[in-house]
């Protein structure tokens, strides 16, 4: 069940997307949506998202082949075209070459969306290491860097396209120890800033989804680990309005809705799904 985020008008984005997709309207034009990432836990739940909204999809992995494969079979069963893609995010050669693959295999990509990152250290910033540090930058933000610069020309070579990337809600209320995720990530919020606003002219619109406790993937094997003991589980559950944690699924509607044609006149915004963290 996704999380029901609300349009003005009064309906949950799960039911906008299910009208628009019933009108007859295309959501996406033809081609595929790149989805960075999309082998991690909430990943999936994007590549899911993007396949039920009736887009192809290339999904990149890193080491968790077995992970995208299963996806793409799973994605095939919905008549939807799924690749796969290996690629190390901080080698931009692999990058440009995952680019011209995807773009072979689907004709056309039409959303790139930043769903990679690494397993986030639980640590306060006066105890973070530089190479902490340099990891992280290197990856959310050099990486994600590296994948616009890759495929901005194809974009606006086709008329447009769409930039998604995955935030944290973070930013809305700092949470302690979690500084190498949201502060990485709040460069990357100024960069889809930047993009909206210098590539709007070429058809190119960039948003975000700031991301709160999804129960997959980073949290649950940070959990594991014992990064998240039971009063830290108390404490953030008290600052959620909705008394859950959230599920890949309610960041893959967003993501969609944003890089919809329902969205063509949105650029350079937020959407916060969190729960109502923060307020």
């Amino acid at each position: 069940m996704s999380q029901a985020i609300r349009s003005e008008g009064g309906e949950a984005m799960s039911d906008v997307l299910t009208h628009a997709a019933a009108s007859g309207e295309p959501m996406f034009p033809a081609g595929a949506a790149l989805v960075f990432g999309g082998s991690g836990g909430i990943g999936q739940g994007v590549v899911q998202a993007f396949a039920e909204a009736g887009s192809d999809v290339a999904i990149t992995y890193r080491s968790k082949q077995a992970v995208a494969d299963g996806l793409a079979t799973s994605i095939a069963g919905l008549g939807r075209k799924a690749t796969t893609h290996a690629v190390d995010v901080l080698d931009p050669a692999q990058v440009r070459a995952t680019v011209e693959a995807a773009i072979a295999a689907h004709g056309r990509i039409h959303t790139v969306v930043w769903a990679a990152g690494p397993l986030v250290d639980q640590v306060y910033l006066a105890e973070t290491t530089q190479e902490q540090w340099r990891r992280a930058i290197d990856i959310e933000v050099n990486g994600f860097f590296t994948a616009f610069k890759a495929t901005l020309p194809h974009l606006r070579a086709q008329g447009g396209g769409s930039y998604v990337t995955l935030g944290s809600a973070g930013h809305m209320r700092w949470p302690e120890k979690d500084g190498l995720s949201v502060a990485p990530k709040a460069s990357n919020e100024s960069l889809v800033r930047g993009i909206a606003r210098e590539e709007g002219k070429y058809g190119v619109r960039a948003n975000s989804v700031l991301v709160g406790v999804i129960e997959a993937g980073m949290f649950l094997e940070l959990t594991r680990q014992g990064a998240f003991p039971q009063a830290w589980v108390d404490e953030t559950q008290k600052m959620l309005a909705l008394k859950r944690w959230g599920r890949p699924e309610d960041i893959g509607h967003a993501a969609v809705f944003l890089a919809s044609s329902r969205a063509a006149y949105v650029t350079g915004q937020q959407i916060n799904v969190s729960g109502g963290f923060g307020l």
